[in-house]
Order: structure tokens, then sequence, then C-alpha cells
């Protein structure tokens, strides 16, 4: 009898291969670790660490500080990306959905071919990167009519070794200085950049392929841009979205909670509780928002624009 499957003798023991990938992943972090550490304490090491701390200079002309709009801005992209991910993974994995939607097809939106039917959970998600990308409009504006965009887009090629610097000190442990109120680390800096600027716009652009909006009679540009490719590149996006907001909230946390969480709240650099108590109320809003996304609470919602059936 082969040991490692269950009793039933259909299927692996799931718990079994989980520990063994989680072991795995330890040793292989540990080792991270100690060659990080090991370098970074050679003569070598130290001298690049010298030459280059983490951070490079701001423009003169870039703002200190951050702005109340910037905090009510976090938490709504927050407030859509959790949502979009989770009705995404759910449109990806469910195989027979609870209910379905329809498009009124009467008034401006009156099309000639019959409205296709779709999953509401494909609804919500739709509905969600609808508002995600209006609010990424606003940002967007508010970022370049205030200046702020100098804090987040690289300006030197410096930024590169600092951001190098900068993640061979998390890795060994002995974290970079941090002033967010100030100057960003490079490796802040970078992140921040990819995830305004390249991650979100490939997001956009690739579930607006694979959306019934794109134009299916379109063959020339259905060449150029194949939904294929879309596939492609849509769903590891959305795990770097995943992996961004796990890391980002973790080292929020670990690398100094209020002063962080102030900063990011409540736009004032101290060590009072206004920040954590303002993110202790989102992360309500956003697990409250999860759990009411089911059929019985979004169904009245989308019968609004359309016809909701099982």
């Amino acid at each position: 009898m082969n040991q490692d499957r269950t009793p039933s003798g259909s299927s692996p023991r799931p718990w079994l291969r989980l520990g063994l990938y989680a072991a795995g992943a330890v040793v292989v972090l540990a080792l991270v670790v100690l060659g990080a550490r090991w370098y970074t304490g050679t003569e070598a090491g130290a001298g690049f660490l010298s030459a280059y701390p983490g951070r490079v200079a701001l423009p003169e002309s870039a703002p200190v500080g951050l702005p109340a709009w910037l905090g009510w801005q976090h938490f709504l992209n927050a407030f859509f990306i959790v949502l979009i991910i989770q009705t995404g993974w759910k449109v990806r994995t469910v195989q027979r959905p609870a209910a379905h939607w329809v498009r009124k097809n009467k008034g401006p939106f009156k099309t000639k071919k019959a409205p296709k039917r779709i999953s509401l959970d494909l609804w919500l998600h739709l509905s969600l990167d609808v508002l995600w990308v209006l609010n990424g409009i606003v940002f967007i504006i508010l970022l370049f009519s205030t200046g702020h965009w100098r804090r987040i887009v690289p300006t030197s090629w410096d930024v590169l070794p600092n951001a190098l610097s900068a993640g061979l000190q998390y890795v060994s442990l002995n974290w970079p200085l941090e002033n967010g109120w100030v100057n960003y680390n490079s490796l802040q800096l970078l992140t921040y950049f990819v995830t305004v600027f390249i991650a979100a716009p490939l997001a956009i652009i690739t579930g607006l392929r694979m959306s019934s909006i794109w134009p299916a009679k379109a063959k020339k540009l259905n060449r150029l841009y194949p939904i294929e490719a879309a596939r492609a590149v849509h769903f590891p996006v959305m795990l770097y979205f995943v992996l961004f907001v796990i890391v980002h909230v973790t080292l929020v946390l670990a690398t100094g909670a209020l002063r962080n969480l102030n900063h990011m709240y409540a736009a004032q650099d101290g060590h009072g509780w206004m920040g954590f108590i303002l993110f202790a109320i989102s992360v309500v809003v956003m697990v409250g928002a999860a759990f009411l996304a089911r059929p019985i609470f979004i169904g009245p919602v989308a019968s609004l624009t359309g016809k909701v059936s099982r």
C-alpha cells in the first residue's frame, strides 16, 4: 500500500505536503538571512552599505510630510484591492456560481445584441474595478498637482544600488532606519513606483482585454493583443498585489507601528494612537465588506442595473 495516501487511497495527504513545503521555505529563508548577515559583516559588504546607505536625497522641491488626502486614498485603495482580489479569486476558482447577472438592455446602454449573462461574482469584480480606477484617477491627479509624485518617482540612478542596500539590511535583520514622513528608503520608493505606475496599469489593461467591453470583432487589434496574453499577465499581477499587501502590512507593523500608522492614516508625525484607531476601523470595514460580498447582500444592489437569477 502507498503510505503517502489517505485511508481511501484516493489522494495524498495535503498536510504532509504543506508541512514539507513550509519546512523547506524556513530552511531557504534561514540560509538567505545567514548569507546576508555574512556579507554585510565583511569589509566589502560594510563598504557597500557605507557608500549606499539605502536612501537617496529627494529633490529640493519635494514636499515633507504626508497630507490628509493621502490617508483616505490609502484606505480606499486598500479597500478596493482587498475586495478585488477576493472576487477575482472567486471568479477564477468557483465553477458553479451561486447567482448570475444580466444587464438591463435599455436606455443609453441598449444594444442590438442581447447582453451576456455573467456570474454575480464577476459583476461585483468589474464594479469594484471601475470604482478602483476612478479612485486611481483622483489619486494620480492629487499626486501630481501637489508635487508628492517626487516622493515615489526615481529621479536618480543611485536609487538602484541604494534599493539593493536597503534589501540587504532587511534580509540581514538589521533593518534600515525608517522616516517615511520625510523620505522613503530606496526599496520602498521603487516598490511604490512599480505598484502605482506599472502593476496598477497592467491590472487595468489586462482586465479590460478580458472583459465584455473589449470589441470582439476588432480582428487586427485582437491579433496584436490576444486574450491569452492578457490572462497570462493578469493573474501574476494579482499575486503581486497579494504579496505587496502582506509585506507592506508586516513592515508597517514591525518597524514602528504607531508612528507609521499615524503617517498613513492621521497625517501626523508622532507616536499617538489616532493612526492606530483609524487603521483598526478601516480593517473592521474591510472585513465586514468582504463578509457582505455574497449574493444575499449584493444581489439587491446588482438588481438595480440588471436581472439577478440563480
